[in-house]
């Protein structure tokens, strides 16, 4: 065991071992409490079991509430180039790209846990790599990932409201998958503002940017560092997503 091993997890042996239970509580009340004591065992079994039963939750509302042809339909009406497309391809053409864009959607939501694990794999995989070679931090992969599952728990408040809007009564035909509550500051503008500030608008979401606050604390635990190294990975990657994907906008007009 190296001495940075050690030191993290001498901290970790100087308080009472967490249940699952309790890691899910604090991540929302102490989330440091949670954070260190990844640092003594990196389990994160109970988050994704509780995320894959929401998500597969907001995947029955989808299907029962809304369908899945209406979800399709709406996801190229939303969008103004795919709306140009479909209207500028053959009826036949016309007919292959809606049961395309139909199984996609379907077929991915059925997927969602293993969309869940893979996407915390990448993520996990670029703020190991940030934290480490850029602030000088000490943290594994799994002790990264670990906190990035625990730090994603208030994304399944998202999922809960999104299920209750559903089940409470909506317009199936302006329905969007992609931004289905109003917890971002895109959800309110109106249909003709432009898609690349209403792309940016809809990425300031509350429980968002609650993850990526989560995320930066925890990272900066498990790495050994300043908080302010952990924010600044967490944050600066958000911050260059979305440069990155406002220019792709405007360039695609």
């Amino acid at each position: 065991m190296t001495e940075i091993d050690a030191s993290s997890s001498g901290e970790a042996l100087a308080t009472p071992p967490l249940s699952q239970g309790q890691r899910v509580v604090d991540t929302f009340i102490a989330p440091s409490k949670t954070f260190m004591d990844i640092l003594r065992n990196q389990s994160w079994w109970l988050p994704f079991i509780i995320s894959t039963v929401i998500s597969y939750g907001f995947v029955f509302a989808l299907q029962k509430q809304v369908g899945w042809d209406t979800i399709a339909a709406n996801s190229i009406k939303q969008d103004p180039k795919a709306t140009e497309q479909m209207a500028n391809a053959p009826a036949a053409s016309q007919a292959q790209i809606m049961k395309i864009t139909t199984m996609s959607i379907q077929y991915g939501s059925y997927a969602s846990p293993i969309l869940i694990l893979v996407s915390a794999a990448i993520i996990s995989l670029v703020l190991w790599g940030t934290i480490n070679f850029l602030f000088g931090g000490r943290a594994t992969f799994g002790r990264v990932f670990a906190v990035w599952i625990y730090s994603a728990l208030p994304l399944q408040i998202l999922s809960i409201l999104a299920i209750v809007t559903l089940f409470a009564g909506l317009d199936k035909d302006a329905f969007n998958i992609n931004n289905p509550v109003g917890t971002n500051i895109g959800f309110y503008l109106p249909p003709e503002t432009p898609q690349w500030l209403s792309k940016l608008a809809t990425s300031i979401d509350v429980f968002w940017l609650w993850t990526m606050a989560l995320a930066g604390i925890g990272l900066a635990i498990v790495a050994k560092v300043k908080k302010s190294a952990g924010l600044t990975a967490v944050f600066g990657w958000w911050a260059l997503i979305q440069i990155v994907k406002t220019a792709y906008f405007l360039i695609r007009g």
